[in-house]
């Protein structure tokens, strides 16, 4: 467990010194986020399929984080409080954006769902209608 909970305190280590050397947009906290989720998808390819799952280390960690991941929303919101001046002089610009794309992207899956079924009925049913 503290093996895994080491890997997960050094990718926000590394996103936070990322953030800071770089002058990048991104709050630490969350680049740190993407960069484990790029470590564990790197380490479930190299140990080949379900190595994460049969990895006594890692799914300890997991189970903790699991029961205690409100915890984890804090570093997060610690890094969008810092911005905080961002979202002062642009936040009716970004609601309008977020709620706009959060409709887009509920359209668009109701429209690939429905493409897909649509297609799957085709092929297994040989292209015959339903009468």
């Amino acid at each position: 467990m503290l093996l895994g909970l080491l890997a997960i305190l050094s990718c926000q280590l590394l996103g936070e010194v990322l953030t800071y050397e770089g002058s990048l947009p991104v709050p630490g906290p969350v680049l740190g986020m993407v960069l484990l989720f790029l470590v564990l998808g790197c380490l479930d390819r190299i140990g080949g399929r379900g190595f994460l799952d049969r990895n006594p280390l890692i799914t300890g960690s997991g189970e903790f984080i699991l029961r205690n991941m409100s915890l984890l929303f804090v570093p997060a919101g610690v890094g969008v409080i810092q911005k905080i001046d961002v979202l002062a002089a642009h936040g009716v610009g970004l609601s309008i954006v977020i709620i706009a794309s959060t409709l887009i992207t509920l359209i668009a899956t109701v429209l690939v769902f429905l493409c897909g079924s649509r297609l799957s009925d085709r092929l297994l049913t040989g292209g015959k209608t339903h009468e």
